[in-house]
C-alpha cells in the first residue's frame, strides 16, 4: 500500500494541489487523504475511481502495475492518417450544408451528445 500511496501523492503533486484542496475535490477529509498518501489506510474502490477520473489515469497506473499514463502510451502510437481521399470526402460532407447527409450527421452528433451526458 505504501507504493500506491506514493503514487497518489505524486499525482497530487503533479498538479500542485494541496492536500486540503484535493480532499475537498474528492469529497474526503484532509486527514484521510494524508493517511492514503502515507500508506496507513486504503481508499475505497469508489475513491480509487474518483482518483482515476480526476487525474485521467488508469487504475493500472494507480496500482503501480504500469509506470506510464495513458497519455504517454497514446503519444507513442502512429497518428491517424487524415489526408486520405476518403477522410477528406467525409469531412467535406460533414460541413457542406448542401450535402444530403448534413441533417442526418447533425442529428446523429446531437443524439450522441445527449446520450453521453445521460451516462
Amino acid at each position: 500500500m505504501k507504493k500506491i500511496g506514493e503514487r497518489l501523492r505524486a499525482l497530487r503533486d503533479s498538479t500542485g494541489l494541496s492536500q486540503a484542496k484535493l480532499a475537498n475535490e474528492l469529497g474526503i477529509t484532509q486527514s484521510s487523504l494524508n493517511r492514503y498518501e502515507h500508506g496507513q489506510s486504503t481508499p475505497t474502490v469508489e475513491l480509487f475511481r474518483k482518483y482515476s477520473s480526476y487525474f485521467n489515469v488508469s487504475m493500472d497506473y494507480i496500482f503501480c502495475l504500469i509506470d506510464v499514463t495513458e497519455d504517454s502510451v497514446h503519444s507513442n502510437q502512429e497518428p491517424i492518417n487524415s489526408t486520405t481521399p476518403e477522410m477528406e470526402q467525409f469531412v467535406e460532407m460533414c460541413f457542406d450544408p448542401a450535402s444530403p447527409m448534413n441533417g442526418r450527421l447533425k442529428d446523429t452528433i446531437l443524439r450522441m451528445l445527449r446520450e453521453g451526458t445521460q451516462n
